[in-house]
């Protein structure tokens, strides 16, 4: 058993809560910028007093409404201006914030308002509002929908006009209190609520802010954000509370899709917080667009030169023809990568899923560090991560300042600190069984921890592959570096019981139209599954792969899929996870023709 604890750099009081500091700036700072809001397709600035103004009248109208404290208020949106408004303004009155995924269905939706209890719901659009309708009988306690793009928005607002115990109200609310139930992710069975107080979010974000964060945040001047992940997912929360507390500039976009990148070099945000597949995306479009132009292999060897070079900084000796190299394509290729992720940003933060070494070391050989971390629902988003100064590239980096990380006799990820969630809503088994006996987070992560604290995540412990030899294998390490591939989007690895380990691979659309036209290939993904060209570009990510396991563990056989998995279609959760016992049943078949063959 191994164990790494950071010293604690924040301490929060019993008094504090979540909008201590949004209320006290609005006094003493009322003109700063807090926020960016598109509008028309500009980006206007909000400024301190106005986000507050809004915070405070929706926090009164939601007083004049009926709601108490304690009483759960559901938010089901894309990620936008709004969403941070009603969220401080259910916390303005000691009420809970319930986020739903914009994208979940009905039977979805039912579970989280029933299961909560929820008195009200915002929505976004009217496709929301119909689908809370069709299961509002199913959710009894459900008594307003408001919807941010209708009328009802406004004249809510208006109606709190004459309230005037918000303060008393807000003050009533202490650090202990339930500041938000967020449903996990329900990759197996039905989504849990995990209880998140004020003390769990004002911890964590004071604790990446006197730590890994502090040069992040608080290197340059007027520093802002482009929040761009969904709201409902724990680390878009927690990236909101840092930001507010930090004093800095939060902008809205309620996309990941291709013109994201578009708006980067619009907003110009000083860092950058993402999950891995918008980097990934960024360096495909980049390789692309240089393959179209017919620099291709410049782009390549200026890929390959980033990565030496910041291998070379982990060593600290870096000769002098690498130095030369990398001044060169510092001019012909870096700049511009630079520029298109808004030109002002250094640094940016992973989570959510593995980046892989060869694209960290990639963007870091760009003079752009992306800093890797790993947290949970549970715990509030991260209990560790790396930081500019200390930066172990493979690494999800040492344990958040006032955090624990334990690993058991069995290999698992064990969490302690203040950040860690107060257990399942309504489920007192869910809860014992959550946590040693005391008192760490039992992660279902499996990991190891170096000689300087260094977390590394090699697996999820229910995810363990048991072949029919008896070989216990990881499938993270494999399917992480294999994503890596830009042909590639997901990757499933199957095995349990059977003779060898093997792969069911889907392709990314964008990236197979730009291997189409450069092979003179004609067809869609369907046609061209069993193509020759296709199976030996996979087969190089594969390989790829199977250099970072044993003989036993490497995947022999593998399978092209027509189609992606999607959320849409029930394999993938909201937050990108792949459900494993779905696609082994939807692609049962073509994983029985893998070991007939």
């Amino acid at each position: 058993m191994r164990e790494y604890s950071s010293p604690a750099k924040a301490e929060i009081s019993d008094d504090a809560r979540l909008t201590d500091t949004l209320y006290a700036r609005a006094a003493s700072e009322p003109n700063a910028v807090a926020a960016r809001r598109q509008e028309a397709g500009q980006w206007r600035d909000i400024t301190v007093a106005e986000l507050h103004g809004e915070v405070a009248a929706y926090a009164k109208a939601l007083i004049n409404a009926g709601i108490e404290h304690g009483d759960r208020v559901a938010l089901l949106s894309r990620t936008r201006y709004e969403w941070t408004v009603i969220d401080y303004a259910i916390w303005s009155i000691g009420a809970v914030t319930v986020p739903i995924y914009e994208t979940s269905s009905a039977e979805q939706i039912e579970w989280i308002l029933s299961d909560s209890s929820a008195k009200a719901i915002f929505v976004e659009s009217a496709a929301h509002a119909e689908r809370v309708e069709s299961i509002r009988e199913k959710a009894p306690e459900l008594k307003e929908i408001w919807r941010f793009e209708g009328p009802e928005f406004t004249a809510l607002r208006e109606a709190g006009a004459e309230v005037t115990d918000l303060e008393e109200r807000r003050t009533a609310a202490k650090a202990d209190d339930t500041a938000t139930l967020i449903y996990t992710s329900g990759t197996t069975g039905r989504p849990k609520g995990c209880v998140l107080t004020h003390r769990n979010f004002l911890f964590i974000a004071h604790s990446a802010l006197e730590g890994p964060a502090k040069q992040v945040l608080r290197g340059k001047e007027n520093p802002s954000t482009l929040l761009f992940l969904p709201l409902a997912h724990v680390f878009a929360r927690f990236v909101q509370v840092m930001v507010i507390e930090a004093k800095a500039t939060l902008g809205h976009y309620p996309s990941t899709g291709p013109d994201l990148i578009e708006q980067f070099s619009v907003f110009k945000p000083t860092f950058l917080l993402a999950v891995p597949r918008v980097f990934e995306k960024v360096y495909t479009k980049a390789e692309q667009k240089a393959t179209a132009a017919g620099k291709g292999k410049i782009f390549a060897a200026a890929a390959d030169t980033a990565i030496a070079y910041s291998q070379a900084l982990a060593t600290g000796r870096i000769p002098l023809t690498l130095k030369l190299k990398h001044a060169l394509f510092g001019k012909l290729v870096y700049g511009k990568l630079l520029a298109a992720l808004g030109g002002n940003a250094d640094y940016a933060v992973s989570g959510g899923s593995a980046l892989g070494a060869r694209l960290g070391h990639f963007f870091r050989g760009i003079g752009f560090t992306i800093i890797e971390g790993y947290g949970l629902t549970e715990s509030t988003a991260p209990t560790s991560v790396n930081s500019p100064e200390f930066n172990k590239i493979g690494s999800v980096g040492q344990p958040m300042p006032g955090t624990s990380i334990r690993i058991a006799e069995d290999g698992e990820v064990l969490l302690k600190g203040d950040h860690i969630m107060a257990g399942y809503w309504n489920n007192e088994k869910a809860t014992k069984e959550a946590f040693t006996e005391d008192g760490f987070y039992r992660s279902g992560d499996l990991g190891s921890l170096d000689d300087d604290g260094f977390l590394s995540i090699t697996g999820r412990k229910k995810e363990i592959i048991v072949t029919a030899g008896g070989k216990n294998v990881a499938p993270a390490v494999l399917e992480d570096r294999i994503r890596a591939n830009a042909l590639v989007s997901q990757c499933m690895v199957v095995g349990d019981n059977r003779k060898f380990i093997a792969a069911l691979i889907t392709i990314d659309p964008e990236s197979f139209e730009q291997w189409k036209d450069a092979n003179k290939k004609t067809g869609g993904i369907p046609e061209l599954t069993e193509d020759p060209d296709l199976v030996a570009a996979i087969q190089e990510a594969v390989d790829h792969a199977n250099q970072a396991v044993s003989k036993a563990e490497a995947i022999k056989k593998f399978k092209i899929l027509p189609s992606d998995f999607t959320e849409e279609s029930g394999q993938m959760t909201a937050s990108l996870k792949v459900k494993r016992h779905v696609v082994n049943k939807e692609w049962s078949k073509e994983i029985e023709e893998i070991y007939s063959a």
